[in-house]
């Protein structure tokens, strides 16, 4: 499967900063065995979401990292949402319940989640643990939301 890592960052985009959260997130994507491409982009919510509309139409995942916050600068839930087909609400809401439980700083996370065509894009925040635990946190429900996506049948259990 394919994927794709968007960084949103002013300093990263500039050269000014390392983009830790980035790189992370491909070696955690290619440990699963997805194929990783990788994008910088400054905090510009036109830029955010044109490098989602580009990547969308070419890997099964986008999962972004940065601009989720609160500041003046942080567009990429905005510019997620301009893009999106379905919006998932249950993966940005377990995400913010899982950050509000390790920091109390999680409750200013305002990253979404939702559908464009037949891939999945999920917000992440700009940190590095923040992006280890949401990674960890969604990563065993991925794969089968991507075959649905994908239009392949599911097996339901019944109960």
């Amino acid at each position: 499967m394919k994927a794709a890592v968007v960084t949103v960052s002013d300093g990263v985009a500039a050269g000014e900063r390392e983009d830790e959260s980035g790189v992370l997130l491909v070696e955690l994507l290619e440990g699963e065995k997805y194929d990783v491409e990788h994008k910088v982009v400054p905090d510009e919510r036109p830029q955010i979401a044109a490098a989602i509309r580009e990547l969308s139409q070419r890997v099964e995942l986008v999962l972004t990292t940065g601009g989720t916050g609160v500041s003046p600068r942080d567009f990429t839930p905005e510019a997620t949402e301009s893009v999106l087909d379905r919006d998932v609400p249950g993966i940005a809401e377990a995400l913010r319940a899982d950050a509000i439980r390790q920091t109390p700083h999680g409750l200013l996370g305002r990253g979404v989640a939702g559908i464009r065509g037949r891939t999945l894009i999920v917000n992440l925040p700009g940190s590095t643990g923040g992006c280890r635990d949401g990674f960890e946190l969604i990563k065993p429900a991925l794969r089968h939301a991507l075959e649905l996506i994908g239009g392949e049948q599911s097996a339901h259990e019944q109960t």
